[in-house]
């Protein structure tokens, strides 16, 4: 059962991969908190593209994970970052994406939520045209039925020209939906053309501005995701939200302590991270719904290894790492990315990646995901 793995300083080392994944059962939507997880796509492995051409998507692959998200409870935040939104994935394929998505929760039952950018526009943009694309892809989440989470825009980051920008265009937004929405705040480590959104790179003026934003519409924000990677700077923004207005972390570094909260709150979830995790992840939530937190923290500490290291930075390249466990674990025949992604990581992460996922025991089959990486050794000419 021994498998030789390339280390960080170009030699092998020995791991015996464990024998029995960890026992997990599917279950029913959560009581004590609301979790999403960012769902990522599976490529069409058949297609003939480049990294330059439009996504072409295994649709059937795709709808089949987002169901096991759901069969374990966890709600499914679409045409997220996670989906390669801007990565590889344009809007017409992320268009594409929310209407099946949507319509296989219908059936299903299952929660969803779904991500409206402004990533149709390819070049510089007025604040008007920013505003316009916003609407058009609101319009259409709404006629979906989903819920909506209104992005951070790389159009709007580039167009404005301070705090009042952002200010009229979200209150406009605001103003336009029919149901509450999720404001999302992704820091420029997910997406550096992102910097000094809200109109500032101080992180306290863009928070104030922020705030803003949500003060004067609190009854169309259902909640915040916050992707800053700074445990202490969510727990004070939450701190401060209007009665109602929920916080849903999207910090993949410190997820456990911002869930389990404190006497004074805690934090939703909406993360990339529980694409790979979810039915751990659910497990552990679960163990919160019956008032066990030591319970919680025993089944989600252990993970964060794993996800720091496929979070590392570059941070936005932490896709390749999901969609590497998704194959491993059986959820699709294949590893092969939209955009050609799958080159954005080296062996030896992946190797590292396989380790520590192996030994949460997050493979269905241990035996397939090892005989996956054996393969994936070979095509990088890694002997046994």
């Amino acid at each position: 059962m021994t498998i030789h793995l390339p280390d960080f300083a170009g030699g092998r080392r020995a791991y015996e991969p464990r024998r029995e994944p960890l026992a997990v059962t599917t279950g029913s939507p959560f009581t004590s908190r609301t979790v999403f997880s960012a769902a990522h796509v599976v490529a069409d492995q058949y297609a003939d593209t480049t990294p330059d051409s439009p996504a072409a998507v295994d649709w059937d692959a795709t709808l089949a994970f987002r169901r096991h998200l759901w069969s374990h409870g966890l709600g499914v935040a679409e045409a997220m970052d996670t989906a390669q939104r801007g990565m590889g994935l344009d809007w017409a394929g992320a268009a594409e994406l929310i209407r099946r998505s949507a319509a296989e929760a219908k059936a299903v039952g299952g929660l969803i939520a779904c991500g409206v950018g402004t990533d149709q526009l390819t070049g510089p943009a007025s604040l008007t045209e920013v505003r316009a694309a916003y609407e058009e892809q609101l319009a259409l989440v709404e006629e979906s039925g989903a819920q909506a989470i209104l992005m951070a825009s790389r159009a709007l980051a580039a167009a404005a020209k301070g705090p009042e920008d952002y200010l009229d265009v979200y209150g406009h937004l605001l103003r336009q939906a029919t149901e509450p929405v999720i404001l999302h705040w992704l820091g420029p480590m997910f997406d550096p053309a992102l910097e000094g959104y809200w109109g500032s790179s101080d992180l306290d003026a863009a928070t104030d501005t922020f705030l803003e934003v949500i003060a004067a519409h609190p009854d169309k924000v259902d909640g915040i995701k916050v992707s800053l990677l700074d445990a202490q700077r969510e727990i004070d923004l939450r701190r401060r939200l209007p009665e109602g207005v929920r916080c849903y972390t999207g910090d993949d570094f410190n997820y456990p302590e911002l869930i389990a909260g404190d006497e004074q709150g805690f934090s939703h979830a909406l993360l990339g991270i529980f694409d790979p995790l979810g039915p751990l992840a659910a497990q552990a939530v679960r163990s919160l719904d019956t008032g066990d937190t030591a319970g919680f923290r025993e089944l989600l500490d252990p993970t964060v290894e794993l996800s720091r290291h496929l979070f590392q930075t570059p941070t936005r390249f932490y896709k390749t790492g999901v969609v590497f466990l998704a194959w491993l674990a059986g959820h699709q025949s294949h590893f092969t990315m939209v955009g050609g992604l799958q080159s954005a990581r080296s062996l030896p992460h992946f190797a590292r990646a396989y380790e520590l996922a192996d030994g949460l025991g997050l493979f269905p089959d241990p035996k397939l995901a090892e005989e996956r990486m054996k393969t994936l050794l070979s095509v990088y000419g890694v002997d046994q």
